[in-house]
């Protein structure tokens, strides 16, 4: 039978010092295993993101520009077909959602027409401010071929021409600010 360890301050504090740095070493073995497969799950996600908000494009080239009402700078993709420009996918995001940052790829054709939108992240409620993604409702279908220069970015209920989220109107206002924030930066970047 082996002898027990006597308990005293320094015997504690070795074990805890112990469990501690083993437990360090393997979120530290896990980060580093798992950091290359989200990093290209990300990169997929956003590429995805492109290609679905804009028609189909032989290069692209990426700028950032700065917001105009201030805040953070949007990421522009400029999308070529045969060396002519067919349209922008802008990276936009928004920290009104119901449950904090909403990010968006929204595609605008050259004349400011909004092509089609995409969710990248969101926590928005489940069953309810979710459906601001297509895979789950018709709501963002509403923008597409709509050119906010004459289509009031914001929901019915504040006087805009946005039928909003039964039950998640603040997600629904989130959406469409984050859209009307790509619209000004798109305007603001071709003057």
């Amino acid at each position: 039978m082996g002898s027990k360890r006597e308990s005293n301050f320094l015997n504690m504090v070795l074990t805890l010092f112990l469990v501690a740095a083993i437990a360090a070493l393997a979120l530290g073995g896990v980060y580093v295993v798992t950091k290359a497969p989200i990093a290209l799950a990300k990169k997929k996600k956003l590429e995805a993101a492109i290609k679905a908000v804009l028609p189909t494009f032989d290069s692209i080239t990426t700028k950032m520009v700065a917001n105009p009402n201030g805040g953070d700078s949007l990421t522009f993709y400029t999308a070529s077909e045969n060396d002519k420009v067919i349209g922008t996918a802008i990276k936009t995001s928004t920290m009104k959602g119901f449950s904090g940052k909403i990010e968006l790829m929204v595609g605008f054709l050259n004349d400011g027409i909004i092509n089609n939108t995409a969710v990248l992240t969101s926590k928005e409620t489940p069953g309810l401010g979710d459906k601001m993604d297509i895979k789950k409702s018709d709501f963002p279908v509403q923008f597409e071929g709509k050119n906010p220069a004459n289509f009031k970015l914001k929901v019915t209920k504040d006087g805009g021409d946005v039928d909003a989220i039964t039950a998640a109107t603040i997600s629904s206002r989130a959406f469409c600010d984050a859209v009307e924030t790509a619209y000004t930066t798109f305007e603001s970047e071709k003057k």
